[in-house]
């Protein structure tokens, strides 16, 4: 990830671990006025950071929790509790759970932990790399694109799932146009996406929600990429909520939609969308901004986190081992399993950590 920090750029990662096993991460609820750092000592702190959505996004939130096992196996606490509090956070996300395990096992199975930890985060950030390969050739060029909700390195650590095909084709020279969802009622759109993409030097645009279907209407939208927080074994998918509505308009003017994660975000444990834990958030997210109150003193709100789209809106999954239609899926589970049963890359050295881009 490129940031413009005092007037130089540098290449920064979301959340990291230091020499003396203290993590540390971008605290994505001051972005875009300021950039900040936010530090974790300790298991709860990491629990709070995941839960308050100081870090967020499926694969950075499951990095981070891989690093917060680490930091629990050196300070000797108990791993199972540690693995407990930490699914608790977030239940939508399948990464969160997913690296928890991973991260436990490998530990147990005599893996140092730091290693572990970081052996798993680099894998994450190869995978989006790779999922930038194979989705930059679907972007042309002057096309007009559209996402939702943040996908980018701040929610994957590095490179990002639905922007890492845009930051490819950007750096291959490819000229395109990409419309940012602003995402009520965090804002992940306009706060975190649009502040990627500027970094980048990327065209974009932030539009209000229920902006979208006007230009789908008038012809301007070719492509949709979005990244999602679950996928389940016959394609549905659990994405930030509004990514439903995007889908259906998409599918209704003909405009290919396409979903980019890595293999750790697909749950084949269940069959369909219908199974899947969707988070209901505070009500404040919705009734106020700041001190400002959006609505009347007693009315009551619902805020769920995300919504189910239907595996037959979906063109594609680009993922770390290609394009995947939805009955193309049992293919990701071999890929996984092989994956897994690989011996983990081993961690850069710190000196060498947010310059993997280049």
């Amino acid at each position: 990830m490129k940031v413009l920090d005092h007037g130089t750029r540098k290449q920064m990662r979301a959340v990291w671990m230091d020499g003396n096993g203290i993590i540390w991460m971008i605290d994505q609820r001051k972005l875009p006025a300021a950039l900040e750092l936010v530090s974790a000592i300790g298991i709860f702190d990491i629990a709070g950071a995941i839960k308050d959505m100081t870090v967020r996004g499926a694969p950075a939130i499951g990095a981070t929790a891989a690093l917060g096992i680490a930091q629990a196996a050196a300070q000797g606490l108990n791993l199972d509790e540690a693995g407990s509090l930490l699914k608790g956070t977030r239940p939508t996300a399948h990464d969160l759970a997913f690296a928890v395990d991973h991260t436990v096992r490998q530990i147990r199975a005599g893996k140092d932990p730091r290693f572990a930890a970081e052996a798993y985060v680099e894998s994450i950030v190869e995978r989006c790399r790779k999922i930038g390969e194979f989705g930059a050739p679907l972007i042309k060029e002057n096309a007009k694109l559209l996402t939702h909700c943040n996908a980018g390195a701040l929610a994957t650590v590095d490179y990002g799932t639905a922007l890492a095909p845009m930051r490819l084709a950007h750096d291959r020279g490819v000229s395109f146009f990409v419309w940012v969802d602003e995402t009520r009622p965090r804002l992940q759109g306009s706060k975190l996406t649009a502040w990627e993409l500027l970094n980048e030097g990327i065209d974009h645009a932030v539009i209000a929600d229920n902006a979208a279907g006007h230009y789908f209407q008038r012809g301007e939208v070719d492509l949709v990429i979005t990244g999602a927080d679950r996928i389940v074994a016959n394609g549905d998918f659990a994405n930030k909520i509004g990514t439903y509505g995007k889908a259906l308009l998409a599918k209704e003017h003909g405009v290919p939609f396409y979903v980019a994660a890595p293999l750790s975000t697909f749950d084949f444990s269940k069959k369909s969308g219908a199974l899947i834990p969707i988070e209901e958030r505070g009500e404040d997210e919705v009734t106020l901004i700041g001190a400002e109150r959006l609505a009347p003193s007693g009315s009551r709100a619902r805020n769920p986190a995300f919504d189910v789209t239907p595996a037959r809106l979906v063109a594609g999954f680009i993922t770390e081992v290609g394009i995947l239609k939805a009955d193309e899926l049992k293919r990701v589970m071999s890929a996984r399993l092989r994956a897994a049963a690989s011996k983990p890359r081993a961690p850069l050295p710190v000196g060498r950590r947010g310059k993997t881009r280049r």
